[in-house]
């Protein structure tokens, strides 16, 4: 049996903007499916949302994301997840973090910290905060 993890990230009409912009900065294969198609809505201001979407590419980013329904209690907290960019290639952890930093607020920059040769933490502009660093094996 195999099992991996994936972010869910839920929305309150952003989805379709967020998975865009996630396949921009990571890129992949996008997957839309709106709330028409996904639970027979037929109210206008709801159809079009995404009922489930997700972006996966082949090098391993995963992430799938909906729209909370209006009828649906939503409050997306303050940092209620991290999702955790980790990698060994730091070329490839900048580009992803340049291009995911664009209207961003950085917590911490991406650079060298006591526990990671590079490690930085930023809140994108859907309100989604991202951890990146490289990969380190721990001893113990």
């Amino acid at each position: 049996m195999s099992v991996t993890t994936t972010v869910h990230l839920n929305f309150r009409g952003q989805a379709r903007e967020a998975l865009e912009f996630y396949r921009s900065v990571f890129g992949g294969q996008l997957v839309l499916v709106t709330h028409a198609q996904s639970y027979g809505t037929t109210d206008p201001q709801e159809a079009d949302l995404i009922g489930w979407g997700q972006v996966q590419s082949e090098d391993g980013f995963h992430v799938m994301a909906f729209d909370v329904p209006a009828a649906r209690p939503y409050d997306a907290g303050i940092d209620p997840l991290f999702v955790s960019i980790r990698g060994t290639d730091e070329d490839e952890l900048r580009r992803h973090w340049d291009a995911l930093a664009q209207d961003a607020t950085i917590k911490a920059p991406l650079e060298p910290s006591a526990w990671a040769p590079l490690y930085g933490m930023l809140t994108d502009r859907f309100g989604v905060t991202w951890v990146f660093d490289i990969t380190v094996a721990y001893q113990g």
